[in-house]
């Protein structure tokens, strides 16, 4: 299961039936779950955690020193979890003790050729990030949200769960969740609606985010205001809360 032409170092912990392909390296502190394929020419360095079922093409780096300057080689980790799909040329770098101290990535995610995260992101559940788009340090990212390709987040940015950003959007505010965005500068585009079907979602839950959205965006309201119609109608659709949680957890400002 691991070529002959792969350096894995003894010290690294993989289950029974993983796959290295040739010339990848598997460094120290690293711990890789069962059925997980590393495909050749990768680079894994730890302390990295990577879970089960998860599949890594050629030219990957995983678990790397980050970028950050600050950095002065302290022990941070990378914890990644099931059934990913990390492609071509993707870099994911540690954390750094400025933050938690780790990278965290979840399972079923996306991550297309030449993609990036950087330190200290969390990335949630069933996130695709498409062919070169970038996050930088800090940022997080909600379950099932798309960024399209050639996305770039700023530091500290945070996206909602069920956002979708299209090609080459520049994201420098928070974006609340379910809103579509694009532009540089990013800027609201209603929301995903067809994503929400796709999901589940119901004609009358996606109706009533449309309104919240409204409220948010075509009323001419304050933030504090729009957050006041969101909450009454939270009440009788819990399907808002994670679009109020998103807007009053925003450090950086949400995008208007």
């Amino acid at each position: 299961m691991i070529d002959s032409r792969a350096i894995v170092d003894p010290s690294a912990k993989l289950a029974n039936d993983v796959e290295v392909g040739p010339w990848s390296i598997i460094g120290p502190d690293v711990e890789i779950g069962a059925g997980t394929v590393v495909g050749p020419h990768v680079v894994i360095k730890g302390p990295t955690k990577i879970g089960c079922n998860n599949r890594i093409f050629q030219f990957a780096s995983v678990g790397e020193d980050c970028q950050d300057k600050k950095y002065a080689g302290e022990p941070t980790t990378l914890t990644i979890g099931d059934h990913n799909v990390i492609r071509e040329g993707v870099t994911i770098h540690r954390g750094t003790i400025q933050d938690a101290g780790t990278t965290t990535i979840g399972s079923h995610n996306l991550f297309m050729a030449y993609a990036h995260v950087a330190h200290d992101c969390v990335v949630g559940d069933h996130v695709i990030m498409a062919n070169n788009t970038a996050i930088a340090g800090h940022v997080h990212v909600g379950d099932w949200s798309i960024l399209g390709g050639f996305t770039a987040v700023h530091q500290f940015c945070k996206i909602g769960s069920h956002v979708m950003c299209g090609t080459s959007t520049v994201v420098l505010k928070d974006i609340p969740a379910y809103v579509m965005a694009n532009g540089n500068t990013a800027t609201p585009h209603g929301i995903n609606t067809e994503g929400l079907k796709r999901r589940g979602f119901s004609t009358e839950a996606i109706s009533q985010i449309k309104r919240a959205y409204k409220s948010l965006y075509r009323k001419k309201l304050t933030v504090a205001q729009a957050l006041s119609e969101l909450q009454v109608m939270a009440e009788s659709c819990p399907e808002i809360e994670p679009l109020i949680d998103s807007v009053k957890n925003s450090s950086r400002g949400i995008i208007r």
